[in-house]
């Protein structure tokens, strides 16, 4: 039984996986938030297989508050901006979506190949997730530097933090509640801080763009 939970694990971290790719070619904002919507439901799915298993209570409990934050309160936060922001427009990215995906797989095999020694070390359910994991955080992380915007840049922070918290709970069976309580309000608190920037940058621009912002270094 443990066993079939445990593919079941790996097979939530395939899609939250591929969710990660589909988000580095998506072009819609919105569409961008739903994915990041997703993400976060596969998230409590498979933090909730994981407590099952190993009978950590202390998951349930990061469960629910992953459901609260990931899937109900930032995805409303982030269609608030968007809606009061009136953005339309498609995504703007700094390199091509084709280009991009074939860097994208790139950095798969790579963090596949990091992981695959932590991964024979560990004795853990789901020790396979740990490549998974970093490649979530990986591709996060190039969705952050080949956008121009300032919004999709907020969505992939946040899908970085999913990666981390993917790789915490599956691989390592959680962190202590204070440590995870603390890195949950620590990502709210940015949300909003990134909230109030953002609308700085269109009030004082007009625009989203964050390369508006070097006219600050020539000014």
């Amino acid at each position: 039984m443990n066993a079939l939970l445990a593919q079941l694990v790996n097979l939530l971290g395939a899609v939250l996986l591929m969710l990660a790719f589909a988000m580095i070619a998506q072009r819609r904002v919105l569409s961008l938030i739903n994915l990041f919507t997703l993400q976060g439901a596969v998230l409590v799915l498979s933090t909730l297989v994981v407590a099952h298993v190993t009978a950590q209570s202390h998951l349930f409990l990061s469960a629910g508050i992953t459901f609260v934050l990931k899937v109900v309160l930032i995805p409303w936060l982030l269609h608030r901006v968007v809606d009061r922001l009136q953005i339309q427009s498609d995504v703007e990215t700094l390199i091509n979506i084709p280009t991009t995906m074939l860097i994208g797989i790139l950095i798969v095999i790579v963090s596949f190949n990091l992981a695959l020694p932590i991964a024979q070390a560990s004795s853990t359910l789901a020790r396979g997730t740990v490549g998974i994991a970093l490649a979530c955080v990986l591709l996060s992380f190039l969705m952050m530097i080949t956008r121009a915007k300032a919004v999709p840049q907020v969505i992939g922070f946040l899908a970085m933090e999913n990666g981390l918290f993917f790789a915490a709970t599956s691989a390592t069976y959680g962190m202590p509640m204070v440590v995870e309580l603390g890195i949950a309000l620590d990502v709210l608190i940015g949300v909003l801080i990134l909230g109030v920037f953002i609308f700085q940058i269109r009030e004082q621009f007009d625009s989203l763009d964050i390369r508006h912002l070097e006219r600050l270094k020539e000014d």
